[in-house]
């Protein structure tokens, strides 16, 4: 690779291989360089020094590189680290040359680097492990480098700062040394200009490129996320992970991810050395948990002195004491450890100390636990004592247990057709939990029993929440074709409740309330396929208008428990709907209520559906603060658990508030981590849609709103998308046919919604579209009629909690009547719409209004009739713009064109045209870029158009 190319090295420290090949430029420009790379054993420092010196950018033929290593039993060999410097030198004497004072062994050093680089090499000298190197050496070094002048040399130097920490996998440094203090060290790391080089615990980003080279290269976030923890970031260990397992072993449960085959060897000798209560004592760790208590670990190790047994374990650096808590706990420094120490026991060993460990444990949770985990053949009594805790666990909503309960259920199940139907319902648990990986994963268990209807129905579930809805309707089609509901009436309830959220994905609300009636005839009642197609009928009675029976419905399952899935299921629903009533106050109490905590479990799908339109409510309400920490949250939890059906409802209220506070950047950013195909469900490509339009509206890029909601157009709208208070899209598009003069054609596309707003009584929708009536009345002319639809929209929104709404009529009101000459009404209510934006953060279009303002002529700070043009922005010698002229030069100024200054000012192009002339004339400029360089008010900040 050329010497300026900044494409990426191998492995995942690329940033700092980066760093090195500049500091490596710097050096052939003759500006001598020193790095320090610091790390703990297993962080990558050998591993990214080599991936660097072996670059071909590195490593060409007018480089040198000279290398040294500090070793423990070489550590008081004075020179020792020189020694092999001067040997590696093609220029340096021998290593009986060497004299035992430090400034003649830097002067020896020194005439090799000018020897070396006066022929026109650039140096590289490598010196690793330097915390083992002898004191002499580092000082001769740093006397060689403070006399180095402006040599082409580039100096690195690579130490652990904690090298004699209780790592299991380094246990040959557990000596004295001398360590990071070592003045020769210490001066070093002080050296001028040199650049730290820190390597922590990978970040699951950087797994996921490490594992672009191995067998994962298309590494889920979660599994990235998993391997992290589960070795503590360390690139050696998780290189060889990824080296000897398939990707699938990421989606597996976080307690039974493996341990690499060196930790495991490593681990079976550290054990031997161990006396036998030691090793006891550490298996009966493994066994119990990645930490447990001492004095339930010592005995299932049936020993004696536990004390004894824990201080040689812990001196191994194969366990930990811990006294912090409210009892003397053991733990595994990493959980890979305690996998290796339970890799190594073997299955008769390991089903031994399980099934003793499940008479002394009092949980009876965990007892069944090491029951099942110590049968290695078929049991059908403990297969149905576990499916029993799944069903318990699966009922409050703890769906990683219920999971994990299930897949022993089913492993231990003598029967065929029941071990399926065991796995169907952990792989439906799996989605529950948000572990979409691994219900991906656990279906190919599924692949050993012929094709059936439940089978089937999972696949097409999983389909659903990764937003392939042509995928999800062939499967869940042919499961309902195939199944009879006579026999198999828990089957065909599961297909209708999986058809119930395909509607919803779909929108609509026709499809959701006959699968949500069918559901209910074939489930048993109380049942979770029941509770939830109850929770979501009552969406689907709302998207088509039937308000009262929606209610009704909600009514209907007051008697339903306080806590678990079914509640959330309901929370949610009802919140939902009571947000598109214009409730929204209740609406937010309902939402918050239907997130999941620590102590109230439930589905990370309800969990999103939740946060989502909480996001939107705080919104509506005006803590867009609080909106946007819940949309953080959520797209954590919606990235890790891979469910892409919510992901642009998500980042559809992030882009939303970005966009209206002026961060074009991070709305940018919303906008496309919540992108949506064309194909996708209408519940992911509408959020996407409004998104792009609101941000373009903000732009006021009237174009960019019709080409977003464009799409909204070709859908299927009549059985949810168009009922008034669910999805605000029409409004926003009527506008825009308004401000790019396709009057007519708004005004046919607006008249059926405004009847059905009308019949439906639902005020804040009437409010949106009667402002977008009054920019109507305004192009024709007609500003009583106007008037009278902006000040109606207005009533309409009294008593409702919904600022932002508000601001925006009075910011239409304003604008349409300043176009049509009624400067000083459009300036009394464009200050109001600023005051409320002002207060809502929404400084975007705090700059639209005050741009409005001043093209009215009439002072932002004087709205009842005083001076005629606004004194802001011109100062003693300024040429004397009026208003309308200020506000043409702020937009053009910004970088606007002509087309784009008329729209956002709602004028014409050759009024802008106009207006540019008498500015040029009265600032003497002849251009655009010269109006940027001299108008003194174009700080404005420009409007950032895609």
């Amino acid at each position: 690779m050329p010497d300026n190319d900044a494409g990426p090295f191998r492995g995942a420290r690329t940033a700092q291989a980066r760093h090195l090949l500049g500091l490596l430029r710097s050096a052939r420009a003759g500006e001598l360089s020193l790095a320090v790379i610091s790390g703990a054993q297993g962080m990558g420092k050998t591993t990214l020094l080599e991936s660097f010196l072996s670059d071909a950018a590195v490593a060409r033929q007018d480089t040198t590189v000279l290398r040294a290593a500090g070793a423990l039993w070489e550590q008081h060999v004075d020179f020792g680290v020189i020694r092999q410097l001067l040997a590696a030198s093609p220029a340096g004497p021998g290593e009986g040359d060497l004299s035992e004072s430090v400034q003649q062994a830097g002067d020896a050093l020194l005439t090799a680097m000018k020897t070396i680089t006066g022929t026109g090499q650039t140096l590289i000298l490598c010196l690793t492990d330097i915390e083992l190197a002898d004191t002499p050496s580092l000082q001769a070094l740093l006397y060689a480098l403070r006399r180095a002048g402006q040599l082409p040399c580039l100096t690195i130097l690579s130490l652990d700062p904690e090298p004699f920490a209780a790592d299991p996998l380094d246990q040959h440094k557990f000596q004295a040394s001398s360590g990071p203090t070592d003045p020769g060290i210490t001066g070093l790391l002080r050296f001028p200009g040199a650049a730290a080089i820190p390597l922590g615990p990978l970040a699951p980003d950087e797994v996921r490129t490490m594992g672009r080279g191995t067998a994962a290269p298309d590494l889920p976030l979660p599994a990235a996320r998993a391997l992290v923890e589960h070795t503590g970031g360390r690139p050696s260990l998780i290189g060889a992970l990824l080296e000897e397992f398939p990707a699938s072993a990421w989606s597996a449960s976080t307690e039974t991810l493996p341990a690499p085959s060196g930790c495991v060897s490593f681990v079976a000798a550290a054990l031997r050395r161990l006396s036998a209560e030691g090793a006891a004592l550490t298996q009966a760790a493994a066994v119990l948990g990645i930490r447990t208590q001492l004095a339930l670990a010592a005995e299932l190790a049936g020993i004696d002195d536990a004390v004894a047994a824990a201080d040689a374990a812990h001196a191994a650096g194969v366990l930990r004491v811990s006294t912090t808590g409210a009892e003397t706990r053991l733990e595994f420094p990493l959980p890979v450890y305690r996998a290796a120490v339970y890799q190594h026991l073997g299955p008769a060993r390991r089903a031994a100390l399980h099934a003793a460990a499940s008479r002394i444990v009092t949980a009876p949770v965990q007892r069944l636990k090491h029951r099942a985990a110590a049968a290695l053949m078929p049991d059908s009594g403990l297969a149905a004592e576990l499916e029993a805790s799944a069903e318990d666990f699966a009922s409050t909503g703890a769906w990683h247990p219920a999971a994990d309960a299930y897949v022993q259920a089913a492993r231990l199940n003598p029967r065929p057709e029941d071990r399926e139907s065991l796995l169907v319902r952990a792989v439906d648990a799996m989605v529950g939990a948000g572990e979409l990986p691994r219900a991906v994963a656990a279906l190919d268990a599924l692949e050993s029993f012929a094709p059936s209807p439940r089978s089937e129905t999972v696949r097409g579930h999983l389909a659903i929440l990764h937003g392939r809805p042509a995928q999800a309707d062939a499967l869940l089609h042919k499961a309902w074709t195939a199944v009879d509901s006579a026999t198999d009436p828990g089957a065909a309830a599961g297909i209708c409740q999986r058809q119930v959220l395909h509607a919803l994905a779909r929108l609509n609300g026709r499809d959701l309330v006959t699968w949500a009636e069918r559901a209910k005839r074939l489930a048993p009642p109380g049942s979770p396929a029941a509770v939830e197609a109850q929770a979501i009928e009552g969406l689907g009675l709302g998207f088509v208008g039937r308000y009262a029976e929606a209610e009704q419905s909600y009514r209907n399952a007051d008697g339903l428990p306080e806590l678990g899935a079914q509640r959330q299921r309901l929370e949610m629903g009802k919140g939902w709907l009571h947000l598109a009533m214009d409730r929204v106050e209740e609406a937010r109490a309902e939402l918050s209520g239907a997130v999941p905590t620590e102590f109230a479990h439930g589905s990370q799908r309800i969990s999103l559906w939740a946060q989502g339109w909480l996001a939107r409510a705080d919104f509506a309400l005006g803590a867009w603060d609080e909106a946007l920490r819940t949309v953080q949250a959520a797209v954590v939890m919606q990235e890790e658990s891979g469910i892409e059906l919510l992901r642009p409802l998500l980042h559809w209220s992030g882009a939303q508030i970005q966009a209206l506070r002026g961060n074009w950047d991070a709305a940018a950013g919303h906008l496309e981590r919540g992108a949506a195909a064309g194909d996708s469900y209408p519940a992911m490509l509408l959020p996407y849609s409004l998104a792009q339009a609101q941000v373009a509206e903000t732009k006021a890029d009237y174009d960019g709103v019709i080409r977003a909601l464009t799409p909204v157009l070709r859908m299927q709208r009549a059985a949810g998308i168009d009922e008034p208070g669910f999805w605000p899209w029409q409004d926003h598009y009527a506008n825009a046919l308004v401000m790019v003069g396709r009057v007519e054609e708004a005004d046919s596309f607006l008249a059926p919604h405004e009847q059905l707003a009308e019949l439906r009584g639902h005020r804040s929708s009437r409010a949106r579209l009667a402002y977008v009536r009054g920019r109507i009345h305004a192009a024709r002319g007609d500003l009583d009629a106007a008037r009278s639809s902006f000040l109606g929209a207005l009533a309409q929104l009294d008593g409702l909690p919904l600022p932002y709404a508000r601001a925006r009529v009075k910011f239409a009101y304003g604008q349409s009547f300043r176009r049509a000459g009624k400067r000083r009404e459009a300036a009394a209510v464009l200050t109001e719409a600023r005051d409320l934006f002002a207060v809502l953060g929404a400084g975007a279009y705090v700059d639209r209004c005050l741009r409005e303002m001043r093209a009215t002529g009439v002072s932002p700070d004087d709205t009842s009739g005083g001076a005629g043009r606004a004194a802001a922005g011109q100062g003693p010698g300024q040429p004397d713009l009026t208003e309308q002229e200020k506000a043409v030069a702020d937009l053009v100024a910004s970088g606007l064109s002509n087309k784009e200054a008329a729209a956002e000012l709602y004028v014409s192009v050759k009024t802008v045209q106009y207006h540019l002339t008498r500015i040029y004339s009265k600032l003497g400029v002849t251009s655009r870029s010269g109006l940027a360089a001299t108008y003194p008010g174009r700080s404005a900040a420009p409007l950032n158009r895609p």
